[in-house]
């Protein structure tokens, strides 16, 4: 009797690093234009990203993130948070809907963190962007840029609508790209924020400023394994009263001790 070979083992089916354009696309899909129309048909315009932060039960929960000064600027008590719907024919529209910000007494119903521009408030989301919200996981922690060695000259991407503006009809954001410019950049408890160099505007503030695999880096530096939000865009550094394209980015993880604050309020 002849005993056949047996067929070779087939190797272990390995999935695919997603590629570094989805990732960034990624963020982009879960960032928001916020805006408010105001006295002499002028309007205040912010920057928001959700966050997918289960309760403390586990229960889901979409969350809205930005710099508090964007809301604190919004005295009305709706304010729009603006969707985007993609149609079957591959259109994409602008369909903004209303967002309450304040209580019937005028009373905000965001969380602030007590001592950095940060605000987070839990938002009814349309199921497409629900399940576009970011990972909380993805919020950088306060030992993060020591474990993945960032430092002056990485790059990071920042999202946002710069003078109220988006890359197209349909509302999507506009992303910029720059390079970390001050040292040191912790612990974060004694350097709380860092510079990014790139153009801010009005409009910018409250948006994501990331990192993905295509976002250079220092050679030699160790690669996180995932994307992260590094922080939070508040605001535009001037000298004399002119812009001298440096932001200001306060770190990722004060965005979570402001979840951590709504979670003890019970909301």
């Amino acid at each position: 009797m002849v005993i056949q070979d047996l067929p070779p083992e087939q190797p272990a089916v390995v999935a695919a690093a997603p590629p570094e354009w989805d990732l960034t696309v990624g963020v982009i899909n879960a960032t928001v234009q916020l805006d408010q129309s105001i006295d002499g048909g002028q309007r205040k315009v912010g920057t928001g990203f959700l966050i997918a932060a289960p309760r403390p039960d586990g229960t889901p929960r979409v969350l809205l993130v930005t710099a508090r000064h964007v809301l604190d600027v919004m005295p009305g008590r709706e304010a729009r948070i603006g969707w985007r719907t993609a149609e079957a024919d591959g259109v994409w529209k602008f369909t903004p809907e209303t967002l309450t910000i304040r209580d019937a007494a005028g009373e905000p119903v965001w969380t602030s963190h007590p001592e950095r521009d940060v605000a987070v408030m839990q938002i009814s989301a349309p199921p497409a962007f629900a399940q576009a919200a970011i990972p909380s996981g993805w919020l950088a922690d306060a030992g993060a840029f020591d474990r993945w060695r960032m430092g002056p000259g990485d790059e990071l991407m920042a999202l946002g609508y710069p003078h109220g503006l988006s890359a197209n009809r349909a509302g999507f954001p506009i992303l910029r790209l720059g390079r970390i410019s001050s040292w040191p950049l912790t612990p974060i408890r004694h350097f709380p924020t860092f510079l990014l160099d790139f153009v801010v505007a009005q409009g910018n503030s409250g948006g994501p400023v990331f990192w993905t695999p295509a976002a250079r880096r220092v050679p030699g530096a160790p690669a996180p394994d995932h994307p992260f939000i590094a922080g939070v865009l508040v605001q535009e550094v001037q000298s004399g009263g002119q812009g001298i394209d440096l932001g200001v980015v306060v770190h990722a993880d004060y965005v979570r001790e402001t979840i951590a604050l709504l979670d003890q309020s019970g909301d």
